[in-house]
């Protein structure tokens, strides 16, 4: 069979990248060597990440949690572009972020980001009607005259009073500002947004209002979503995806109702038993301190903490791999479904 030399081809039909992806990401810090006196200028490197490996799919939600020295905020400087990380590739859309965010004003338009400091990343000078303006002028969304309907419709948009436009951020409650802070991310339209603790230190009425909120704009506008807490109530709420930080790596990913239901891995398992639950007693916190990155165990990084640490766990150290679909886990002895250890080793 001949074919016509003017049959079209079909067009490609190459797979869409994820928003973000880390492959084996590090970023190491130098620090004052420990015991040196203080003309000693000796150093040594400290990993805050170490060979994190995320992928991120367009139109996700993903919370990120941990205990604090985990490196959750480091891991967020890196997916912002703000810091390069030390080792590995992070990539934004198949390019690399800090390359992605060099190139003009299309990363910081289309990447947002809330503020655990809500209040302090608002300029107290400037009204509400003029932060949430500011970055219609500066990425050019509206034509000057149809800034104020603009800003009128985002307001209306967090649920915030129609007279807020005139207010200052010194007015206004903790929650009020919150909403401010999330209608100036929303300003650009963004596709991702990016929030750290966004809900922190508010009353539980206040964080409910919020959390409904941000899942309604993620799933009303399509939003991508980065979400950081330390809350496992909030991260169950919000997100559809969590992966958990332990000491630099992620030790767990999956589906969350899957993962806070059956964690695969003890420290997952421990979060889980030290939230609090209505109408229990208080549980008892997860034993232990988190180690210093400077002075790690030997093998398993949580070995030192894990109440089911068998010998190899302190020889081998675990890498992030397949925990049955959609899930991952860095554990040489993952939990069952059961919580009792699995038989079979990596």
């Amino acid at each position: 069979m001949i074919m016509s030399q003017t049959q079209t081809k079909r067009p490609s039909t190459a797979p869409t990248p994820p928003v973000f992806e880390l492959i084996e990401v590090e970023q190491e810090f130098s620090v004052p060597q420990p015991g040196r006196s203080l003309f000693n200028r000796d150093t040594v490197g400290l990993k805050a990440l170490d060979g994190v490996r995320l992928s991120i799919a367009q139109g996700a939600s993903l919370a990120l949690v941990g205990e604090s020295g985990s490196g959750k905020s480091t891991l967020l400087r890196v997916l912002l572009g703000l810091d390069a990380p030390s080792g590995g590739r992070a990539l934004y859309r198949g390019k690399p972020i800090r390359e992605a965010r060099a190139r003009g004003t299309g990363f910081a338009r289309d990447v947002a980001m809330v503020y655990q400091d809500a209040r302090g990343s608002l300029d107290p000078r400037m009204t509400v009607g003029q932060l949430i303006a500011e970055p219609l002028r500066h990425f050019n969304i509206v034509r000057k005259g149809e800034e104020a309907a603009r800003v009128a419709q985002l307001i209306d948009r967090v649920g915030l009073p129609t007279d807020a436009a005139s207010r200052y951020p010194s007015g206004l409650s903790g929650g009020q500002v919150r909403r401010v802070a999330i209608a100036r991310a929303l300003a650009s339209e963004p596709s991702v947004l990016v929030a750290d603790e966004a809900v922190s230190g508010l009353d539980v009425s206040t964080q409910a209002q919020l959390l409904t909120l941000l899942r309604s704009l993620q799933r009303d506008m399509g939003l991508t979503l980065v979400f950081i807490t330390h809350d496992l109530g909030v991260a169950s709420y919000l997100c559809e995806e969590i992966a958990i930080m332990y000491l630099g790596r992620i030790v767990e990913t999956g589906p969350t109702d899957a993962v806070l239901d059956t964690p695969a891995h003890p420290y997952s398992a421990a979060l889980r038993a030290a939230a609090p639950r209505f109408f229990e007693p208080i549980p008892e916190p997860l034993p232990g301190e988190i180690p210093s990155p400077l002075d790690l165990p030997n093998g398993c990084r949580f070995s030192s903490r894990c109440p089911a640490a068998q010998e190899d766990c302190r020889l081998r150290d675990p890498q992030l791999g397949q925990q049955g679909a959609g899930r991952a886990v860095a554990c040489l002895h993952p939990l069952t479904s059961t919580g009792a250890q699995a038989s079979e080793t990596r």
